[in-house]
């Protein structure tokens, strides 16, 4: 498989925002000197846990400090914008930084109501996502009746976030696609995957079916050591739960000092169960099972830890056993 990154900018507490930013442009510099295929990165707007709501800009800053390295969004959320504005965006991109740039475009929408009504949500408009992707890539590939500029000198691979509805439309369209999420633990994936290849309709560029899966990875000496490296977004998705707002990482010994109500500890432990991590030959089992099941032709780590140098070195693991 190939092996690539996906940076959600995550915030510390106590720490600017800004570092969110500045460690992304540092994990992708450290991801290009390991050998990673491609660093991508995020969409997430007013979520205090997460500094990146715009990948182009953060892509461009990426770009700057690195070389040969893809970069990709994971993803821009189409419902969010006008097609025509993200080719623009995105040409831009591959004319700054020629055959790198990858585009991954999901459907989410804003994390709450109120952050929907700023981004203008019509909770009454139609779901135009498969009409948004064709109309996309005929910018982007300057077959649209208006030509968006600047003009690629590459074609830029576009991805799908894909649950259930997304396969269908990759498959649809002839597009690869992006799993996961709760979907990687469904007992319907291999059914899923299975159509997905078989509906699959050849397209200039993609001639054949590609899955990727992304999940969190966190290798480091022994298991209990990547538990706890995996805590901080054990604990953050569970207080989401708690509280309706995605908060900053926490370190491992503030978590520990804090009161754990049953039903949080069952949402930190289910989480770090769906997670894989362990020492490296446990992981290493648990990635090849998943590479059996799902046949995929790449790996997506989306892992995140507190401490960064931790998460610095949980790549660099990473990175040797693929």
């Amino acid at each position: 498989m190939k092996l690539s990154l996906l940076d959600r900018s995550r915030t510390r507490v106590d720490r600017p925002d800004a570092e969110g930013l500045t460690g992304s442009v540092a994990r992708a510099v450290n991801a290009e000197k390991l050998g990673y295929d491609r660093f991508w990165v995020a969409e997430h707007h007013a979520v205090p846990g997460i500094a990146s709501g715009s990948p182009p800009i953060l892509l461009a800053a990426i770009g700057a400090q690195t070389e040969r390295i893809r970069l990709g969004s994971g993803g821009v959320m189409l419902p969010n914008h006008q097609p025509f504005v993200v080719a623009e965006q995105f040409l831009m991109l591959e004319a700054l930084y020629p055959g790198r740039i990858d585009l991954g475009l999901g459907r989410s929408l804003g994390f709450t109501a109120p952050v929907r009504k700023a981004l203008r949500y019509d909770s009454d408009a139609p779901d135009s996502f498969e009409q948004d992707l064709v109309s996309l890539r005929g910018y982007l590939d300057g077959d649209a009746t208006v030509t968006a500029r600047p003009k690629a000198s590459h074609r830029i691979p576009m991805f799908v976030m894909a649950t259930g509805r997304g396969l269908t439309t990759a498959a649809k369209l002839g597009m690869p696609v992006v799993v996961g999420g709760p979907i990687l633990a469904d007992e319907s994936l291999g059914d899923r995957l299975e159509a997905y290849r078989k509906d699959f309709q050849p397209s200039e560029r993609a001639p054949a079916p590609y899955v990727a899966i992304s999940l969190d990875v966190t290798v480091a000496e022994d298991e209990a050591t990547a538990r706890d490296l995996a805590l901080p977004e054990a604990w953050a998705m569970a207080r989401s739960r708690q509280i309706g707002e995605f908060p900053p990482l926490e370190s491992i010994e503030s978590i520990r000092g804090q009161a754990w109500s049953s039903q949080t500890r069952g949402r930190v432990e289910s989480s770090l169960d769906r997670a894989v991590l362990g020492d490296a030959s446990a992981v290493r089992r648990r990635l090849g099972e998943l590479a059996d099941r799902t046949d995929a032709d790449e790996l997506i780590a989306s892992t995140s830890t507190y401490d960064r140098e931790a998460l610095l070195a949980s790549d660099d693991a990473l990175r040797q056993l693929i």
